[in-house]
């Protein structure tokens, strides 16, 4: 048994049950949820170790024959998103220690907090196109209650929008598995990637691709189904925030490669045309959103549409340097925009506020914080030598050698509009005088809320610098799912 393959799933499931059964005692149940995901980041690098090293790995449970039973597998894609699953819930757990409040941690807020990694993480390593399906479910379920623990107005507002409109997105997934599973007879989709270049109807193909595209384009936030995620991004705990801008749409967007890389290639130009297409749109109205907006985390939540669009550019345009440069923007916003949220949380706790018009004065107060801001704002913006600035490249890169101009057009001016974005933020909460009618200062901070911080912008210069063996492994992961 390859027990690498059932680790990134086993250990947040025991360390969830094991905060369960501590429920009456918050300290132990706050130091399961650090040593639980510092164990999964372990797991998850040995398993990248592993495929590395040997190739792509695979697990039959309960030792049921390929294609009958449950697969779970693991390919560098596949294991590298592991590895920033066990990142990115290592440092929320470690900025929950600081800034979740004794309600939310009494009514199970860690219970769930890794449940919803079991659900990320067998996402990332089914092999199964129906557990993908059900590990879904795991992720909405957990989600929307991480969403509205707590019970203020404006979260189970955000909320609903939330659960309603990717209950949608899981209808219609359900619905395309069940006619995928007609199809081609198999849900392994080792197996039906097969079995799909024997169907005789094309129409009927196209027709699923686009079934899965909806379903995943919700799930992954893109145009013109982006509207539930900047309306409840923002309402829950920073925390939860910053954990759901990390991962949850990050999911959506693995599936969508996932699939168009393996299941729909018979006849890829015209579902991958639609995509660049989405991408482009994705990418202009998420930045005008932000541009838009005056809160601080309303602004980092349109990014976070606004930069799927890069993600599922790589994808549209199909190539193995496109998919390389889409792993590595996948990894480099990951690390940022998790940050960013992470920030927006202490800048709550220092002014009370995230409305631009009552910030001010952070530059002077807290130089440290506005260093730790510019490092993950310009990364996203794209400024060299930053992480972003690579992904970006590797992008417009690909771009033009396949003449996509237009889409490497888009790119560039939005970045330029997502600098300015980003400085709106600079300007407002930490350059300019805090008026005299401004709210004064909140309060103190604690160290589990600035190590996490200082550490992922560490990571983020770190990529920046060390930019070539990253985008080897990127470029290598893309190689592997093109089959070559």
């Amino acid at each position: 048994m390859d027990i690498l393959l059932i680790l990134p799933i086993l250990i947040p499931f025991l360390t969830a049950v094991a905060a369960l059964l501590a429920w009456n005692w918050r300290p132990v149940q706050r130091a399961l949820g650090v040593l639980g995901t510092a164990a999964l980041l372990g797991a998850g690098l040995a398993l990248l170790a592993a495929v590395w090293r040997d190739g792509v790995r695979a697990l039959q449970v309960g030792n049921w024959p390929a294609p009958f039973g449950i697969t779970l597998s693991a390919d560098l894609f596949s294991a590298i998103m592991v590895v920033l699953a066990g990142l990115i819930g290592l440092a929320v757990a470690v900025y929950s220690l600081g800034s979740m409040d004794p309600d939310r941690e009494r009514f199970g807020y860690y219970p769930l907090f890794h449940f919803l990694l079991m659900g990320v993480c067998g996402a990332f390593l089914t092999g199964d196109i129906f557990n993908l399906y059900v590990w879904f479910e795991v992720m909405l379920i957990t989600s929307f209650v991480l969403m509205v623990l707590g019970g203020e107005r404006a979260q189970l507002e955000g909320g609903i929008k939330y659960v309603t409109l990717n209950l949608m997105a899981s209808a219609l997934f359900l619905a395309a598995v069940g006619i995928f599973y007609g199809v081609t007879g198999t849900l392994n989709m080792a197996d039906a990637a097969h079995r799909m270049r024997e169907v005789e109807q094309p129409g009927l193909v196209t027709a699923l691709a686009l079934m899965f595209l909806v379903a995943f384009g919700i799930k992954a936030a893109v145009f013109p189904l982006f509207f539930w995620l900047p309306a409840s991004y923002h309402t829950p705990p920073v925390a939860v925030s910053a954990l759901f801008s990390g991962l949850l749409t990050k999911v959506g967007v693995y599936a969508l490669i996932r699939v168009f890389t393996r299941l729909f290639v018979q006849d890829a130009g015209y579902p991958h045309a639609i995509i660049l297409v989405i991408a482009g749109l994705t990418m202009v109205t998420g930045v005008l959103g932000a541009v838009a907006q005056n809160e601080f985390r309303r602004i980092l939540s349109f990014h976070i549409v606004s930069q799927i669009g890069y993600m599922v550019m790589g994808l549209g345009m199909f190539t193995p340097l496109a998919l390389g440069g889409a792993i590595f923007y996948i990894i480099h916003h990951i690390i940022v925009k998790t940050n960013l949220f992470l920030i927006s949380g202490l800048v709550l706790r220092l002014r009370a506020t995230h409305q631009l018009n009552k910030l001010g004065g952070l530059y002077y107060t807290h130089p440290g914080l506005a260093s730790l801001f510019l490092i993950p704002a310009l990364s996203l913006a794209g400024l060299p030598p930053l992480s972003g600035f690579f992904a970006k490249l590797a992008l417009v890169w690909a771009g033009l050698e396949t003449r996509q101009f237009a889409i490497v057009a888009v790119a560039l001016g939005v970045s330029l509009l997502t600098l300015f974005s980003m400085m709106k933020i600079w300007n407002e909460a930490f350059w300019k005088p805090l008026g005299e009618n401004d709210p004064p200062p909140a309060g103190g901070t604690s160290p589990a809320l600035w190590l996490p911080v200082a550490g992922l912008a560490a990571l983020t210069v770190l990529i920046g610098l060390a930019a070539g063996p990253l985008f080897a492994l990127s470029l290598r992961a893309a190689e592997q799912l093109l089959g070559m």
